[in-house]
């Protein structure tokens, strides 16, 4: 069985590495002058170890999303592990969270999707960004840019360049999940595979790792709902 796989070249990457994402993608990360028929033959040979990855309960099979929740009061909404309760607003502007509540426009109740979209990565920005900061200075490391990014099938990343990505939806995840994901994405700042010395600079750093980790689990696919 042939692996189909997508090449990601960067001049600043010394070394090949084979990611599987969460929906069974295979992406190679290959140095720019590494050729077609190397990275064939390296694929072939971890072709084992890949399909391991891919059978693994956390990986998934696109799908389309299960039909929403009607964007109407009494409704609820996920934030920072907790559900809050929907109240549509006539007065309202825009998304507003007060006193434990949404407070929507009522004219955006059809808009399911984009009336939360944006509220949600405004506060990504907010609350995930400052914690990429404190747990740099704690670990020592130092990042080129750390933004919030748009991407269902990985939490966040550490690119070549040394820049930190991070979902947007992890927003809606209690708040040692998010420091998880965070310190998951510094931690390749100073070991860039997942080795005991990776997991034990993480676990250095958080009390709850293992915790984070069955959350993720059992709940991500909870923060790819759309509403």
């Amino acid at each position: 069985m042939d692996i189909s796989y997508k090449i990601v070249r960067s001049a600043k990457r010394k070394k090949l590495t084979i990611t599987v994402e969460r929906d069974r993608a295979v992406v190679v990360h290959a140095p720019e002058s590494t050729s077609e028929e190397k990275i064939q033959q390296i694929v072939a040979s971890k072709k084992a170890w890949i399909f391991a990855k891919m059978r693994h309960p956390q990986k998934y099979d696109e799908r389309p999303h299960p039909p929403g929740k009607e964007l109407v009061s009494g409704e609820s909404m996920l934030y920072m592990g907790r559900q809050y309760r929907i109240q549509l607003d006539d007065s309202a502007a825009e998304v507003q969270f007060i006193y434990n509540r949404f407070f929507v426009p009522r004219k955006e109740a059809g808009e399911r999707y984009s009336a939360f979209q944006d509220w949600y990565r405004h506060k990504a920005g907010k609350k995930i960004l400052p914690r990429v900061e404190v747990f740099a200075r704690k670990l020592g490391v130092k990042y080129h840019t750390a933004k919030i990014t748009d991407n269902r099938y990985r939490w966040g990343s550490c690119t070549a360049n040394d820049n930190v990505n991070l979902n947007w939806r992890l927003i809606k995840a209690p708040g040692y999940v998010i420091d998880y994901v965070v310190v998951h994405e510094l931690a390749h700042l100073i070991e860039p595979n997942h080795t005991s010395r990776f997991w034990n600079i993480i676990k250095s750093q958080l009390a709850h790792v293992e915790q984070a980790k069955q959350w993720l689990k059992e709940h991500g696919g909870l923060l790819e709902q759309t509403l």
